[in-house]
């Protein structure tokens, strides 16, 4: 069973997240808490696997939290549910540790897949979400989109990593690159690990950067045939 803190300053949606998690079967909601202060105390107390965190609360907000959770236990995974899809709120998360960013309006499934990716230790975004961090971070550093010093880094991939680089930078999880390619989930994650390895990327956020830098990925976030060839 994966183990799971709910944060949110909203009853209602504690409860709604709640009941949608434990009628998964696979889940124990084991807290909830209304704020941040009570997260960081009872993430401390009970353990989580997962923390679904709000951003916006009183007393003390949802980055602040993540970071003083991640300070106490550097294992948890943070996932941030949150209402709000600003800049400064998706930086702000992934900067205090948080290996994801969902907003509320998605799909069920959506949330639930993403609670068993955080819990296996996966970085991950909604599509939208990606696609904001990835276009600030080019504007940020108005860079080339094939920038020279990246290129030799690139050449060291083979054919197979820049695939696998490409479909992270589209957005898609190690078990979607494996359906597309036909991969089981351990060869995409050696593949990935050996990318980010090679190119010395810390995370998928980065991963999904540099791939767009180097072409691998059009603005429509689907993989370039033959880029990096």
């Amino acid at each position: 069973m994966i183990r799971v803190l709910v944060v949110d300053d909203q009853a209602l949606v504690r409860a709604g997240v709640g009941l949608l998690l434990r009628t998964a079967g696979e889940f124990e909601v084991v807290g909830e808490a209304g704020d941040g202060h009570d997260a960081v105390r009872l993430a401390e107390r009970l353990r989580p696997d997962v923390v679904l965190m709000d951003l916006r609360m009183p007393r003390l907000d949802g980055i602040e939290a993540t970071r003083r959770i991640l300070d106490r236990q550097p294992g948890a995974r943070v996932l941030v549910l949150t209402t709000f899809a600003e800049d400064t709120d998706i930086y702000g998360a992934l900067g205090a540790g948080a290996v994801g960013y969902l907003v509320k309006d998605g799909a069920p499934e959506e949330l639930i897949d993403a609670v068993r990716r955080a819990a296996r230790g996966e970085s991950l975004l909604a599509p939208p979400v990606l696609a904001r961090i990835v276009h600030r971070a080019l504007a940020d550093h108005d860079r080339e989109r094939r920038p020279a010093p990246r290129e030799p880094g690139l050449r060291l991939l083979s054919p197979r990593e820049r695939e696998v680089l490409a479909l992270v930078g589209g957005g898609l999880s190690n078990s979607e690159i494996g359906a597309r390619l036909h991969l089981g989930v351990t060869t995409v994650k050696t593949h990935v690990s050996a990318a980010m390895e090679k190119l010395d990327l810390r995370n998928r956020v980065q991963a999904a950067v540099v791939a767009h830098r180097l072409g691998l990925v059009d603005d429509d976030f689907n993989p370039v045939p033959g880029a990096g060839d």
